[in-house]
């Protein structure tokens, strides 16, 4: 999804960073324009290689574990904002780490009933495809296993049915 809302804010260029190739897939497939598979140190030197050293103008962590949000920080060229919309855990920052990078960090749950309208009509006009994230369906007294099965990295997202 933040690639989709990179491309909706018209990003030139969408870096993304997996190493699973169902999500590499659908991230070029949303308009990504380059993947990432390596994590920690060497995703960054790829990243700073990419970017002839500067590092991303704006870096979207989806994860929230400390090495995700670690990466994110080291990918952020000074200046920009890091957004994360991974649920933090076990994660803590030095403060000043984020001060003299000069670097912004922002997040919290999607405020959805801001942007529902707009995210409808480009749905409805067929402009994005956000279903296609869903790879597993189950029913809702299944959600065990719709959380085992994304943290195994054995689905992208898991729609449950009520």
């Amino acid at each position: 999804m933040g690639v989709l809302s990179a491309r909706q804010m018209g990003a030139a260029r969408i870096i993304a960073m997996s190493r699973h190739k169902a999500r590499q897939e659908l991230a070029l497939e949303f308009g990504a324009t380059d993947i990432i598979a390596e994590r920690g140190d060497a995703g960054v030197a790829r990243l700073k290689k990419m970017t002839r050293n500067v590092g991303a103008d704006a870096v979207l962590e989806c994860v929230g574990t400390r090495e995700s949000m670690m990466q994110a920080l080291d990918c952020a060229r000074p200046g920009s904002m890091i957004g994360y919309v991974g649920v933090p855990h076990g994660v803590e920052f030095d403060g000043q780490q984020l001060f003299f990078a000069q670097k912004g960090m922002l997040g919290g749950p999607a405020p959805v009933r801001r942007f529902l309208p707009q995210l409808m009509e480009l749905v409805l006009a067929r402009k994005i495809n956000p279903g296609r994230v869903f790879d597993l369906e189950l029913p809702l007294d299944d959600v065990a296993h719709g959380y085992r099965a994304m943290d195994r990295r054995e689905a992208v997202k898991v729609l449950l049915h009520v």
